[in-house]
């Protein structure tokens, strides 16, 4: 599988989300689901997806979440940070999604439009001690229950072709398809060369490729 970025920096990527949930949640008390919301929107959130060095090695939670609210609201947050021994429910909900960011690549408004806050706290309880795959698999289960097969991928599998054959014969990249099928870009969107390629290839017209 193709993940989001290079994983030097996904353990940077769990901390600072983690942190950010932690300070804006229990600190700052903004109610979970409204910061959910404030990040999706933000474009600190499409950097993360991305990997950015700049911002996962750079900067701290605290500040992430700082960047987030000022970003999106205008306001400044100017309440201390304080010191909390233990992990807290927000930490884990932070730092077990951007794990799944980037284990899937998938883009964190789709995620949290499948897992929200509400639901992230209730699992907790019985996947904190466990192992993050645990949570990946439930994950997955869910999003692939809400967001069905692209047009893209149900046409390729039945013709029995693989992404990476697909990506050879018909000249358009691996990662693009991948993305594609992810629904990471929109296929509606595709130059008519790249639909033409495609369809050729899986014996389809472009019009079959395109997402109603």
């Amino acid at each position: 599988m193709t993940h989001a970025y290079r994983e030097i920096y996904l353990s940077n990527a769990q901390s600072v989300l983690g942190d950010a949930f932690d300070f804006a949640i229990n600190t700052c008390q903004i109610p979970g689901n409204d910061f959910v919301k404030l990040f999706v929107a933000s474009s600190i959130s499409k950097r993360m997806e991305n990997g950015e060095p700049s911002l996962l090695s750079g900067k701290s939670g605290i500040e992430i979440a700082i960047e987030v609210v000022l970003e999106t609201t205008g306001k400044h947050l100017e309440t201390e940070p304080q010191e909390h021994i233990e992990r807290s429910v927000e930490y884990w909900i932070g730092w077990a999604v951007a794990y799944y960011q980037w284990y899937s690549a998938r883009q964190y408004s789709d995620i949290f439009k499948v897992l929200t806050f509400d639901d992230l706290q209730k699992m907790y309880y019985t996947l904190h001690e466990a192992d993050i795959t645990k949570f990946v698999d439930i994950a997955e289960e869910r999003i692939k229950e809400h967001f069905k097969d692209t047009n893209l991928k149900r046409i390729r599998t039945a013709y029995g072709c693989t992404q990476a054959e697909l990506a050879k014969q018909s000249g358009v990249s691996l990662r693009s398809i991948q993305m594609y099928e992810q629904r990471r870009k929109d296929i509606n969107k595709a130059s008519a060369e790249t639909l033409y390629s495609i369809a050729k290839v899986l014996g389809c017209t472009i019009e079959d490729l395109i997402e109603k």
